[in-house]
């Protein structure tokens, strides 16, 4: 398949809905959730035809649909005319488990669909870019891991400050007291007064 439109690593975090195929689902989820972090919103995920009306209703955020074969022609035709009529809309990752042109001939991929998003697919069969993508997706989860580790260990201290600063929890030593020794006749005497 010739590269066509936009480069895959654009489609992560611009708002264009695209198709995703080939690859595992996992993989394709993987990406999808990668978009959602660079939009900072929660991955919605699409299995059945019956979710689909209210995940597309969102005005923002990223809806992921693992195999839109499985959710049938009507949900893709529902999916098309969100896609061409609705102009504050979800960006829609729709993936496709084996290749779009294979789904097309097999008639499970609606052609006006595959038509209107022909300028954003990934196809995660084309050379290398499944391993960029593993690449990709460790440094990610090193640095996600390193941003959160830094949040921990400032949150650790601005406890500590707060606990410092907070009355009752100051330790405070009573003063010394002078032991006298006091003989029973003085001791007597001053239980007689």
């Amino acid at each position: 398949m010739t590269p066509r439109g936009y480069r895959e690593e654009e489609l992560v975090c611009n708002r264009s809905s695209l198709l995703i195929h080939g690859g595992t689902e996992e993989e394709r989820r993987s990406w999808a959730q990668e978009a959602a972090r660079s939009f900072d919103v929660e991955l919605v995920e699409v299995r059945q035809a019956v979710d689909l009306p209210g995940a597309l209703k969102q005005p923002n955020g990223v809806v992921f649909i693992p195999d839109v074969a499985k959710l049938g022609r009507d949900a893709q035709f529902a999916l098309l005319r969100c896609l061409q009529m609705q102009e504050e809309r979800p960006k829609v990752v729709v993936g496709l488990s084996g290749a779009a042109d294979a789904a097309l001939t097999r008639g499970t991929l609606r052609e006006d669909l595959h038509y209107r998003l022909h300028q954003a697919q990934v196809d995660l069969q084309k050379d290398g870019l499944r391993d960029l993508l593993r690449q990709r997706w460790a440094r990610q989860a090193e640095q996600l891991a390193a941003k959160l580790a830094a949040a921990k260990a400032a949150e650790e201290k601005a406890r500590a400050a707060a606990d410092a600063r907070r009355p009752g929890t100051v330790t405070r030593i009573a003063p010394k007291r002078k032991v006298v020794a006091v003989t029973r006749k003085a001791a007597s005497r001053n239980a007689v007064r």
